[in-house]
């Protein structure tokens, strides 16, 4: 029986492993998703049945009822709240895996191991830094204000790391008294202590990031959730909970290093550098550089008409107008017109990653049409007309060309090289980043003022009218 039972996670193993390669292209990612799901399927009820559980209507009630909430979730959350959505993923998957260890010790204190508390404590722990870390991380992507303060914003005190170094301390203290007796008397304090430490890591360790980060933020905790999961699945000793849980940490660390060398920054300089904090004073390069040329609907449609080739870069403003639809409605007819249309894609666009692959993939926009920034900059001299459309910090100049730049080095998409670029957006405000644009008074620019989706809906309508 065992030995079926095994084969039935290795079976598991398979299919995570070849729904990971699947959605690892759009084209093919719902159904990675799909083969992901039913290998998960196949190891619950393996590990149920090997358990020997034959009472199953409180599982089939937590089934049932999860799967509901799950389901009307998908269904009525708008694209703009999908990273909010991703964050209370990774924040459950973590409270998960602390439960599981919480619920280990309590069942059996006197059955400790050295290594039984070792891998109970590393769940604890990064369940819990997972578990309220991306609370905050859900709080910043919603903008959230906790009576004056407000979350979103990168938030830094005097003396915090040297705080945040005690709080690490501590833990691993009470992690080690625990650990060699488990069993004692104050090993439970010990234990509670850990765990409070660690909620409180979660929130600390997620406060000093900026706004602009969050999509790094997210792909961290989702790695942080898998490797609680695998800390946990070594607490149950069930071997495909320990292999879902290293695919998902793995995972999740390598997209967090693609994402941070599409920024040009390290790890720890996101973590710990406060980049978005609130300053009193004036920001380095932030100042106006010349005056904003508007443009109409009208004037786009024959600018766009007269071109032959089209470059548009969505950003979270395409996502916040619902604007998908239409933009794909424009290409559409751009196509139809003998002019070519790409769909550039910044690595950090939107509020997490793959936001803008999601909302064009909602679209039906081909995937040939979608391409890298290292694949368009090379030749976004030759595009007619870039449009961008509610993107701003992976468009900004200053960062190739202003040194004293919040985001000097940071690799964008090269729109202003184009011939002519049209930008939409409702003003001149700065992006998440909070740093003036001089892409919107470039000789070549044109703003298109308004909302996004009216305003493509705008020049759609002249397109259909001649």
């Amino acid at each position: 029986m065992i030995i079926a039972i095994e084969l039935v996670y290795i079976v598991s193993a398979l299919l995570f492993a070849m729904g990971l390669k699947l959605l690892s292209s759009p084209a093919t990612a719902r159904r990675g998703n799909l083969v992901s799901a039913f290998g998960m399927l196949l190891a619950v009820g393996a590990t149920l049945f090997h358990q020997g559980i034959l009472e199953f209507q409180y599982i089939a009630i937590g089934v049932v009822v999860g799967g509901l909430i799950g389901a009307v979730a998908a269904q009525r959350v708008a694209m703009t709240a999908m990273p909010e959505m991703v964050a209370l993923f990774n924040g459950f998957g973590g409270a998960a895996s602390l439960l599981v260890g919480w619920s280990e010790y309590v069942r059996d204190p006197q059955a400790m191991t050295l290594f039984l508390s070792v891998t109970i404590l590393l769940a604890v722990l990064i369940g819990g830094v997972t578990f309220f870390g991306s609370l905050v991380a859900w709080a910043k992507l919603q903008d959230l204000k906790l009576g004056p303060l407000k979350v979103g914003p990168a938030f830094l005190y005097p003396g915090q790391q040297f705080v945040n170094s005690l709080l690490l301390l501590g833990m691993v203290a009470a992690g080690v008294m625990f650990a060699l007796e488990p069993a004692g008397a104050t090993a439970e304090t010990y234990f509670y202590v850990v765990i409070g430490i660690s909620l409180l890591l979660g929130v600390l360790s997620v406060m000093p990031i900026g706004g602009a980060d969050m999509p790094v933020v997210i792909s961290l905790l989702n790695s942080y959730s898998g490797l609680a999961a695998c800390a946990a699945g070594f607490v149950i000793q069930n071997n495909i909970l320990i292999v879902a849980g290293s695919l998902v940490g793995a995972s999740g660390i390598i997209l967090t290093q693609i994402m941070c060398k599409a920024m040009n920054r390290s790890l720890g300089n996101v973590l710990f550098s406060g980049f978005g904090a609130v300053s009193t004073g004036p920001a380095k390069g932030s100042g106006e550089q010349g005056e904003a040329k508007p443009i109409s609907p009208e004037d786009t449609y024959l600018i766009l008409e007269a071109a032959s080739s089209v470059c548009v870069v969505p950003g979270y403003g395409l996502a916040v107008a619902q604007a998908q639809h239409v933009v794909k409605e424009l290409g559409d007819l751009l196509e139809a017109n003998g002019c070519e249309v790409k769909y550039a894609i910044h690595p950090v666009a939107g509020r997490m990653p793959g936001h803008m692959n999601v909302l064009l993939a909602e679209a039906d926009v081909p995937y040939d049409n979608l391409v890298e920034m290292d694949d368009i900059n090379p030749i976004i001299e030759t595009i007619d007309v870039c449009l961008v459309i509610g993107a701003n910090d992976v468009v900004n100049p200053s960062a190739r060309e202003d040194e004293s730049s919040a985001i000097y080095g940071m690799p964008i998409i090269d729109v202003d090289k184009a011939k002519t670029v049209i930008v939409s957006k409702r003003s001149l405000a700065t992006g998440f980043a909070g740093i003036q644009n001089p892409l919107f008074f470039k000789d070549n620019t044109r703003m298109l003022f308004g909302d996004a989706k009216a305003s493509v809906q705008a020049v759609v309508s002249e397109f259909k009218g001649h």
